[in-house]
């Protein structure tokens, strides 16, 4: 699943033939509500200048299975069919990209949406030379608990509504910012609502209250409150890093989650060296998060596991931090997911094509290997077949951008280039 080098050649721009009638047949397209992807009605999108299906050939040169003057048929909520537009079948719709790039919808699997408070002030002074430290999380603790589930939830659906116009179409969020019984299970009763991929993450930092006793902490976070949370969550994730949890106790958490039925993913090495990675390794995670400082026998570990590593750019954006070393993983043959790390305090950006640009800038990855990553690499970090690409039997997630190439996400970076979004079938942007 490793992703390879670019091809050689450029993708092809737009049609200059095609009169704005065809080109604004999508923007006017009209949005159908979720109710509606039951339908069975096929819909033939063509004149795609580049898909990207993630379904390369043997003899392709990129990770990408690109497709040039492509089409793609929906039916219901997965894709039926892809390629040369001239091949296309028959359908009950079509829509026109006229000359646009379509890619799969975003995986952003790494995000903590579950929060209430502003940290602005604490960014500013960070920006003014004072370093990130763990402890910022506590200030996001006693505003998430003095929260209403209204002001939650509302915040939760203003944050997924901006990634979904930026192409997200697929999510995993976490709790962590409650660290009590109650908040915990209540924040991930909330997430539950609105994505499958939701995470347990009593284990972000240890709260004010149980400073002296950490190991009490340990004890309700693999006790009461894992019981609590376990029927809302498929995922258990835990922060191991100096100033918050060590291998032991990181260990001790997530079994006590696999033995309830969760499955581990790992904050690891963000800050330090430690134990994180191998521990992810040795316990089947289904990611390593931040990998940002590694050894070789870190770097061998996950290149000879199913293990993914989930890369962040936007902390390091934030916190001035050193950059993971994308180029050192790709060329081990890791698998990387690229994700937003999306949290009030370091990394405060839902957008996966800002990720992609500062991969693409700062990390040593190509553009080829970035949109993978956001997106077939994501799939891969929530262990998922059915997501991150355009083949026939996947759920037909799709964005269409303006611009000829998914090259343009790196290459125009900060520009909205995402200009139609489908879920499941349905155009929601």
């Amino acid at each position: 699943m490793t992703p390879g080098r670019p091809p050689a050649r450029p993708a092809p721009g737009p049609d200059p033939t095609a009169d704005q009638a065809s080109k604004d047949a999508m923007s006017n397209a009209t949005t159908v509500s979720p109710a509606s992807s039951a339908s069975t009605a096929s819909t033939l999108i063509t004149n795609i200048a580049v898909l990207v299906t993630n379904d390369p050939s043997p003899d392709d040169g990129t990770p990408l299975g690109l497709v040039r003057d492509a089409a793609v048929v929906i039916e219901g909520d997965r894709v039926a069919w892809t390629g040369d537009r001239s091949k296309a079948p028959a359908t009950d719709n079509q829509v026109d990209a006229g000359g646009r790039a379509v890619l799969p919808g975003f995986v952003d699997s790494h995000s903590h949406l579950l929060f209430a408070g502003d940290r602005a002030e604490e960014f500013n002074a960070r920006m003014s030379g004072r370093p990130y430290s763990a402890g910022g999380i506590r200030t996001t603790v006693a505003a998430t608990r003095a929260a209403t589930d209204e002001e939650l939830e509302a915040g939760l659906t203003r944050y997924l509504a901006e990634a979904l116009r930026q192409g997200t179409t697929t999510f995993e969020t976490k709790s962590g910012y409650g660290l009590t019984v109650a908040d915990e299970s209540r924040a991930l009763r909330i997430a539950a609502r609105h994505t499958d991929e939701v995470t347990y993450l009593g284990a972000h930092v240890v709260p004010p209250e149980h400073t002296g006793d950490p190991d009490a902490y340990v004890a309700l976070v693999t006790g009461e409150m894992l019981d609590a949370c376990a029927p809302h969550a498929r995922w258990i994730d835990v922060f191991c890093e100096r100033g918050a949890f060590d291998g032991d106790q990181a260990r001790a958490i997530l079994t006590a989650g696999k033995a309830k039925g969760l499955h581990p993913r790992v904050h690891a090495n963000q800050l330090s060296h430690g134990p994180g990675v191998r521990l992810a390794v040795e316990l089947d995670a289904a990611s390593a998060d931040h990998c940002t400082h590694l050894t070789d026998a870190d770097i061998d570990a996950l290149a000879g596991s199913r293990t993914v590593a989930t890369l962040l750019p936007g902390a390091e954006f934030s916190t001035r931090a050193e950059w993971p070393d994308a180029r050192r993983l790709l060329d081990a043959g890791v698998t990387v997911a690229l994700s937003t790390d999306c949290n009030p305090g370091s990394s405060f950006t839902s957008s996966v094509p800002f990720c992609i640009a500062l991969a693409v800038r700062e990390m040593g990855m190509t553009p080829d290997e970035a949109v993978w990553s956001a997106t077939a690499g994501g799939a891969a970090a929530l262990r998922r077949t059915d997501i991150g690409r355009l083949t026939p039997g996947a759920y037909a997630d799709l964005l269409v951008l303006d611009a000829p190439s998914h090259v343009h996400l790196a290459y125009r970076p900060g520009v909205p280039l995402v200009s139609g979004v489908w879920r499941r079938g349905v155009r929601v942007c």
